[in-house]
């Protein structure tokens, strides 16, 4: 019972981790790239900033979300070799 707990407590943080990753992170990364890289780094105008901005916050996105996929697989495989050996 005490194993399954700490099972489900563990999955709680993994997952409230990667949700708030998923909030701050693309949404950081689109208003500070367009407004230190895009536009003043590289010189863009407003148009094409808004635009390569937002490239850079989906691809987070997707990141982030491959990253979240390959932690919960891990963990499962890894709590089911446990829960195999007993």
């Amino acid at each position: 019972y005490f194993r399954n707990e700490g099972s489900l407590t563990s999955t709680l943080r993994t997952l409230l981790f990667f949700t708030a990753l998923m909030i701050t992170l693309p949404v950081g990364l689109y208003f500070s790239s367009k407004a230190y890289v895009f536009e003043g780094s590289l010189g863009m105008s407003d148009r094409d900033s808004y635009f390569y901005a937002a490239i850079v916050a989906v691809v987070t996105v997707h990141v982030v979300l491959a990253l979240f996929v390959y932690v919960a697989w891990t963990e499962g495989s890894r709590q089911w070799r446990e829960g195999k050996q007993d």
